[in-house]
């Protein structure tokens, strides 16, 4: 038996997340599908990061036990003959037996949020991005995504549905850019909870937009609570960059 490791790429419009549900087609639905066709045995893959309908990935991670003689560098290539076009695994590899890719000393995760800051919608754009018409402020929006940098209790920055027992969580990193109409927030930390970046997102874009001040965001963080305050911010404009691990 050997541990397979898996860089999963994909566009998450026709998807209802990463996580098996009765409800819809998922990402790990088919990739489940695809690895026992190929190998002929039940296989269930385990996530790094269960990212959430309309959620697109660069470089999501997953891990699968299996007995095939198929060199594990080759998975990726037979895979992706059997996989729909929008899911393409990037790179495969064997990790030990015990490697889990929730559960290692250290992760680095990094998240991008795209907007489209126009007067009016691109078509083009939006599978892959919000679209917001009202002129943003980055450099306020700047301002206040300082407050979220270090180690913090991001309780105001979940869904009420989370189920972390644990809500204290380190961002490394948050750089906003602007390149014409196109706006991207990058983040980077040791983990996040559930709907976290998009909160994040849609409470800087209402900073953007000088409905808050950049000091609301600390505000809203030292209050340790949901509310309606924290707004959360549509899936097409988050992808899972890169999930980084300390061998």
């Amino acid at each position: 038996m050997k541990r397979i490791r898996l860089v999963v790429a994909y566009d998450g419009t026709n998807y209802c997340g990463w996580q098996v549900q009765p409800n819809g087609v998922t990402i790990e639905e088919k990739l489940n599908n695809s690895i026992t066709e190929l190998t002929g045995e039940i296989i269930h893959v385990t996530g790094a990061s269960r990212t959430d309908s309309g959620v697109h990935a660069l470089g999501n991670v997953a891990v699968f036990d299996t007995e095939s003689s198929i060199p594990p560098e080759r998975f990726a290539y037979a895979l992706n003959q059997r996989l729909p076009g929008d899911i393409v695994v990037v790179s495969s590899d064997e990790v030990s037996s015990l490697w889990h890719p929730r559960h290692q000393d250290h992760i680095i995760k990094t998240y991008e949020y795209h907007i489209y800051n126009e007067k009016v919608p691109n078509p083009l754009k939006s599978r892959y991005s919000a679209y917001v018409s009202f002129p943003l402020d980055i450099e306020l929006m700047k301002q206040g995504a300082s407050y979220l940098v270090g180690e913090h209790d991001f309780s105001s920055f979940c869904n009420v549905r989370t189920n972390a027992v644990d809500t204290v969580r380190t961002i490394y990193d948050i750089e906003i850019w602007k390149a014409g109409p196109e706006i991207t927030i990058r983040v980077t930390g040791n983990g996040f909870l559930y709907n976290m970046v998009r909160i994040i997102a849609g409470t800087l874009i209402r900073v953007g937009r000088k409905f808050y001040t950049p000091e609301k965001i600390r505000d809203i963080m030292e209050a340790k609570k949901h509310t309606s305050e924290g707004v959360t911010a549509p899936p097409e404009g988050l992808v899972l960059v890169k999930i980084q691990y300390e061998e």
